[in-house]
């Protein structure tokens, strides 16, 4: 039974999952990442600049965490400053306030916040561009992730501003317009209802979601990817991995001149959390494959086109299961 706040309801289911999975360092231990020193921590957002990145064109990624969450928290689970350093990436981690959301949930369910130019969307790009500037990053590889109402939000990102974006990483999330006010979102989420219309953006997008998220329904990774196949974009390949002990299915998609446009990665046995990560942060696990690294390795290979312009093409809503 619904409660008579609907998001009440899902916080209330992110806040058991939280206890069922979460669980901290022992005392005495730590699994803090030394490369923690290095976050950067402002109004509204958190910047990770590794020592790895070279002083200019430096590809970044926007990491946007989920409900009941806050950057550090964020950055801990995931462990993407640690595979960042590696890898060469700055990592803007903006932070919803709790002004615009007692939870700091992103408002990706609200038609305010589902058109370019406004609302959070519009905010977050500008924050990406602004940083970019100020980091010198290459304004060609920059990315957007997220775990949950991060990820859905992100998704948005993609189809909103392609022409700041290059790619999407969606965790445990939902596509653009999966909801236009609380109780369709909660639909959504629980893998009922229509999606809403969105488009074909052609964004190269990458999808990790867990068969036993009892948060957000795994048939909402099948809409994302969706969502993001354009023109030529198809099926190819599937293959079977496994990483502490834990199974994942992965699907490719490619284009038909071989340039790999997808990634689906169907986590077996998974809650809703974070692939591979750190039990020092929320909604995430240390098992399985690192969604983090793999997200980092597939962007690394997909700058931006630079004709990309944000027109879309509209695409006829599906039918949820």
């Amino acid at each position: 039974m619904l409660s008579a706040n609907p998001y009440l309801s899902w916080f209330q289911i992110a806040s058991d999952m939280h206890a069922a999975f979460f669980v901290r360092p022992a005392e005495g231990g730590s699994e803090v990442e030394p490369v923690a020193e290095r976050m950067q921590r402002h109004d509204g957002y958190s910047l990770y600049v590794p020592a790895s990145a070279p002083l200019r064109k430096a590809p970044m990624v926007v990491m946007l965490h989920g409900a009941g969450q806050e950057p550090d928290d964020f950055a801990a689970g995931t462990r993407m400053n640690l595979v960042a350093e590696r890898r060469g990436f700055i990592v803007l981690y903006p932070a919803q306030s709790t002004q615009a959301s007692a939870h700091r949930c992103w408002n990706w369910f609200d038609k305010g916040h589902q058109v370019r130019g406004q609302g959070e969307p519009a905010r977050i790009a500008d924050l990406t561009q602004r940083i970019a500037g100020d980091q010198q990053v290459d304004p060609l590889r920059i990315f957007v992730a997220g775990l949950s109402a991060g990820g859905a939000m992100a998704a948005l990102l993609g189809e909103l501003y392609p022409e700041v974006y290059a790619a999407v990483g969606v965790h445990s999330g939902l596509a653009a317009r999966a909801g236009s006010d609380l109780q369709t979102a909660l639909a959504a989420m629980r893998g009922a209802g229509t999606p809403g219309e969105g488009a074909e953006t052609g964004m190269p997008t990458i999808v990790f979601h867990g068969d036993r998220d009892d948060t957000v329904h795994l048939v909402n990774s099948e809409h994302v990817i969706d969502a993001s196949m354009g023109v030529g974009c198809a099926f190819v390949s599937s293959d079977e991995c496994s990483a502490d002990g834990r199974r994942a299915t992965r699907r490719v998609y490619s284009r038909s001149d071989a340039v790999e446009c997808g990634e689906h990665w169907t986590l077996h046995n998974a809650p809703h959390a974070w692939s591979g990560g750190s039990s020092a942060g929320s909604f995430a696990v240390p098992f399985g494959p690192d969604a983090s690294d793999e997200m980092l390795r597939f962007f690394a290979d997909r700058p931006r086109n630079k004709t990309r312009r944000p027109e879309v093409t509209p695409k006829r809503a599906t039918q949820g299961t």
